[in-house]
């Protein structure tokens, strides 16, 4: 019989666990997610609570972030020492994946340098420096991606096309009151919580909307042209996923170890899904660009022109979750 240290994780243990995370990228910070550790498994699941519905009424936002987040749970497990046997369940929410420790194993070097990346991710959302990111540097970053999901690199010979559709999402986000009221209430400095989207001065108010943030109702909009020679001088990714609960998740996967290995080359990152869910804007891009699936969310690279501070993030206590007798506080 194993010994009941073996069976169960360690204080210890837990506090790597829920660090990581915690500080998993999500939409408008909202952290959508639980954290349950019975025995030697790692049970993570949406919270419906908290929802976006103007923002993200499918909760394939909410997916994605638990995706990132499930990205760092699984780099903490292989951290402590173990492997990781993931399952992405396809059924009903909330349970999202399981990562199931089965039998030590140590880390690979790759796996080191991930983990050690998640303290010191930023959303970036300001212009980048014009020093061009390395192809080798790139294919770093993107090679190789999980199964089911496709990461497209927007080329010169797409940039026009990509300014228009990006100009025709914002005027429309920019008129929608109701969504307008929804991103106020989730990204106030002053939300009782203590979590907003840290998208307060410095990070947001520097920001060149709408190429490289949230589009507000004070939002000035660039026309295409404009538009298209800001992006020219950045690296955009596009992640495309089918739209299923596991094809969400392991787009989310694919973002954050996108975005930690770009953290390891010395790049910043910062994402955007607000334009993708003006549908016809979505079904635009994917046509005009060809892509393999449809796109879910697009990725800003490049080398930072400052530092970014850190945004909030609940404790730990309000992440863990006892199977039997609800969230740990």
């Amino acid at each position: 019989m194993r010994d009941a240290n073996e069976r169960e994780w360690s204080a210890g243990e837990v506090e790597v666990l829920a660090r990581a995370v915690v500080r998993a990228p999500s939409v408008h910070n909202s952290q959508p997610w639980s954290l349950a550790l019975p025995e030697r498994r790692a049970e993570l699941s949406e919270r419906a609570d908290l929802a976006l519905p103007r923002q993200d009424p499918r909760g394939a936002d909410r997916l994605l972030s638990c995706g990132a987040a499930l990205a760092n749970l699984v780099l903490a497990v292989r951290v402590l020492g173990w492997h990781a046997d993931v399952t992405i369940p396809g059924g009903e929410a909330p349970l999202v994946a399981i990562a199931a420790a089965a039998g030590r194993e140590q880390p690979s070097d790759h796996e080191l340098h991930a983990y050690a990346a998640i303290s010191r991710r930023r959303s970036h959302r300001r212009s980048f420096s014009p020093l061009p990111v390395a192809p080798v540097a790139l294919s770093r970053i993107i090679d190789p991606m999980p199964e089911g999901v496709f990461c497209h690199l927007v080329g010169p010979e797409d940039t026009d096309e990509f300014a228009d559709l990006l100009e025709t999402a914002a005027k429309v986000i920019k008129g929608d009151a109701g969504l307008q009221a929804e991103l106020a209430a989730w990204t106030s400095a002053w939300r009782t919580d203590g979590v907003g989207d840290g998208l307060v001065a410095p990070g947001y108010e520097k920001a060149g909307l709408p190429w490289a943030g949230l589009v507000r109702e004070t939002s000035v909009i660039p026309d295409t042209g404009t538009l298209a020679s800001r992006l020219a001088q950045e690296t955009l990714l596009i992640f495309c996923a089918e739209d299923s609960r596991a094809g969400h998740v392991s787009a989310g996967v694919a973002m954050e170890h996108a975005w930690l290995a770009a953290v390891d080359e010395g790049l910043a990152a910062s994402v955007l899904s607000q334009p993708l869910h003006v549908l016809d804007v979505r079904a635009r891009l994917a046509g005009a660009l060809s892509l393999p699936a449809p796109p879910q969310l697009i990725m800003r690279l490049g080398y930072p022109d400052g530092s970014v501070r850190r945004s909030a993030r609940r404790p730990a206590g309000d992440l863990l979750r006892r199977p039997d007798r609800g969230r740990v506080f």
